[in-house]
């Protein structure tokens, strides 16, 4: 039996994955304030007027937004999925949002007789086309088997991290490892360059030693050819880091270098820098060293 799958937020990440799962085989419903992508529709996908449309039509629903309040709006509102949802649904955000609202998301979802899946990705646009997504899901087991299938269309690397919540928990951590990466990327490569080393090429020699990393590898490519194209925008990684610092307050714990790497995207954001690739990050670092990794 073709599963029915509803998809809701069809923006970079959102339409790739979309598109694995049509050529899985999944009937798609599609809901985005933009029109979806035509290549969606030509496959047989029916664009739907709502998320209540999307939830009444489809037994499993994705939602793939922004931030928190995105979320909250796609499920919740009056043409949210929430109204639609029949006993037995589930409800799977694979967004990258603030964990404690998901435990409060999905204690409504489960009042509605449907299961909850927090289910964030990294990987990024490549990852995304690639259906090569690492998926970090928190949710009840049960739920999580039979959504696996949906997953293995969209990722490599799935794990049930635990309950509801514990998957977008995984994904603030995920960042925080991703930004001191490229901060320590960018400042290894800053030193050498202004120490008059070519850092491409100290790039390539780091890259078989112990410092190796995919960071290092691809992003450290970024700073050094200057392709800040996204990728993954510093502005979506800002409110990533935003979410660990709010986490770190409420649990009464300190992350002094998430908070010095939060600053350094603020910086990059102040200088017109939202939009690029969080890669750009090093832009922060050589402002402040009046030089750029690769000199012109």
């Amino acid at each position: 039996m073709t599963t029915k799958v509803g998809f809701i937020g069809l923006g970079i990440m959102g339409t790739p994955m979309a598109a694995n799962l049509q050529a899985g085989g999944c009937q798609l419903f599609l809901y985005d304030i933009k029109a979806p992508a035509a290549s969606l529709t030509a496959g047989g996908a029916t664009v739907c007027a709502s998320g209540t449309e999307v939830a009444k039509a489809a037994d499993i629903i994705i939602v793939m937004v922004p931030d928190t309040p995105h979320v909250e709006n796609a499920l919740f509102s009056e043409t949210g999925v929430a109204a639609g949802l029949s006993k037995g649904k589930i409800v799977v955000d694979m967004s990258s949002i603030s964990p404690m609202a998901t435990k409060e998301f999905a204690k409504k979802i489960n009042a509605l007789g449907c299961d909850y899946l927090d289910a964030p990705v990294s990987g990024g646009e490549v990852g995304a086309k690639a259906a090569s997504l690492t998926i970090m899901v928190g949710g009840p087991q049960a739920a999580f088997d039979t959504v696996k299938p949906l997953f293995d269309l969209m990722g490599k690397n799935i794990t049930l991290v635990g309950g509801n919540g514990d998957g977008q928990t995984t994904k603030v951590a995920n960042q925080i490892i991703v930004a001191l990466n490229i901060q320590a990327v960018a400042e290894a490569l800053l030193f050498a360059s202004k120490a008059g080393a070519d850092p491409a090429k100290v790039r390539q020699a780091l890259m078989g030693g112990f410092a190796s990393s995919r960071i290092l590898e691809v992003h450290g490519e970024r700073m050094v050819k200057r392709t800040f194209n996204p990728g993954f925008r510093i502005e979506l990684h800002q409110k990533d880091l935003n979410l660990a610092l709010q986490g770190a307050k409420a649990l009464g714990i300190s992350l002094p270098n998430t908070a010095t790497a939060q600053e350094l995207m603020n910086s990059c954001a102040a200088h017109g820098m939202s939009g690029l690739d969080h890669s750009a990050l090093c832009r922060a670092i050589e402002m402040m060293s009046n030089h750029d990794i690769a000199k012109a």
